[in-house]
C-alpha cells in the first residue's frame, strides 16, 4: 500500500522540479510540511516520452505520473503553488462507484428539466469493456498527444492513476463535489471496468485513456449515464445532448471531462 503522504526516492534523470506542500488555506493542519506531489519547474517539452518511462516505473518508484496543466490565467494554479486538499487513500477505500453515482444522479436529476436522460431511475453501473488495446498502450498513446499541447510533468506517491487525484489534493471538480476521493472511486471502477487510466489532469479538468469503450450504442448509453452523474457539465455545457453524446462515447479511446 502506499502511504500518500511521504515520499521516497524520485528518479533519476527528472527535469528541474519541487515537491508541493499543500497550502493549509486549502488543506488540514494535518498535511503541514508533508509534500503530496512532485512537479517540474518549466513545461516538458519531451513530456510524453518521460510520462511513459515513468509509467512503466511506477510498480517500482510507487509513483504515479501526471500530465498536468494549469489555470489560464495563473499558470501557477493549482500545483505549484500548492491550492491542494489531499485526503488519505483510506477515504477513498470508504466509498464505491455504485453509491456515489447513484447519489450524483439522485443530484443533478433533480436540477435537470430540459435534457432528461432515457432512465427513470439510476440504472447502475455499466457492464465492464472488452479490451480492444492494452491500457497501458492506449495510454501511452494519448501521453504522446496530450504532450503536445504543453504540460507540466508531475509525481504522486499512489498505487494507481485514481487515487493520484485524490491523495495530491487537486479539486478539479470542486462545483460538483468537494470530496474528490468521491472522484476517485468512480474512476477506480472505470480502470477495473473500461481499462482508464488518468493521464492528464488540469486545473477543472480530467483526461482518461480507455482500453475498453463502449462497442454498442446500448452499452454507451448506459456509461452516459454514469458520465453524466460524474460530470454533468459535459452534457448540460457540451453541446450535446445526452443521445449525442452517448454516440460520441462508442468505440471512444479516451474520455475528457470539464467542470465549470
Amino acid at each position: 500500500m502506499v502511504d500518500g503522504s511521504s515520499f521516497g526516492g524520485l528518479p533519476a534523470g527528472l527535469p528541474a522540479g519541487r515537491l508541493i506542500v499543500p497550502d493549509l488555506d486549502f488543506a488540514d493542519d494535518m498535511w503541514a510540511g508533508t509534500p503530496v506531489l512532485w512537479v517540474s519547474d518549466e513545461i516538458v517539452p519531451d513530456a510524453g516520452e518521460r510520462w511513459e518511462r515513468l509509467y512503466v516505473a511506477h510498480p517500482e518508484t510507487g509513483l504515479y505520473p501526471l500530465l498536468l496543466e494549469g489555470l489560464r490565467s495563473d499558470a501557477d494554479r493549482p500545483w505549484r503553488v500548492g491550492e491542494l486538499s489531499p485526503v488519505a487513500e483510506g477515504a477513498i477505500d470508504a466509498l464505491t462507484a455504485e453509491g456515489v453515482l447513484r447519489r450524483f444522479w439522485s443530484d443533478v436529476t433533480d436540477e435537470d428539466d430540459e435534457d432528461v436522460p432515457p432512465y427513470e431511475d439510476w440504472p447502475g453501473l455499466a457492464g465492464a469493456g472488452v479490451r480492444v488495446a492494452e491500457p497501458g498502450d492506449a495510454a501511452r498513446e494519448h501521453a504522446e498527444l496530450w504532450a503536445k499541447d504543453g504540460v507540466l510533468l508531475g509525481l504522486v506517491p499512489a498505487a494507481r492513476g485514481a487515487d493520484a487525484l485524490s491523495l495530491a489534493g487537486w479539486g478539479g471538480p470542486l462545483n460538483h463535489t468537494n470530496f474528490t476521493q468521491e472522484i476517485s472511486a468512480v474512476v477506480r471502477s472505470w480502470e477495473d471496468r473500461f481499462g482508464v487510466r488518468v493521464v492528464r489532469v488540469g486545473f477543472d479538468t480530467l483526461d482518461l485513456s480507455v482500453a475498453a469503450p463502449p462497442v454498442t450504442i446500448e452499452q454507451a448509453r448506459h456509461i452516459t449515464a454514469e458520465h453524466y452523474a460524474f460530470c454533468p457539465d459535459n452534457i448540460w455545457q457540451g453541446g450535446a445532448g445526452f443521445e449525442e453524446y452517448a454516440a460520441d462515447l462508442v468505440d471512444a479511446d479516451h474520455w475528457s471531462f470539464w467542470w465549470d
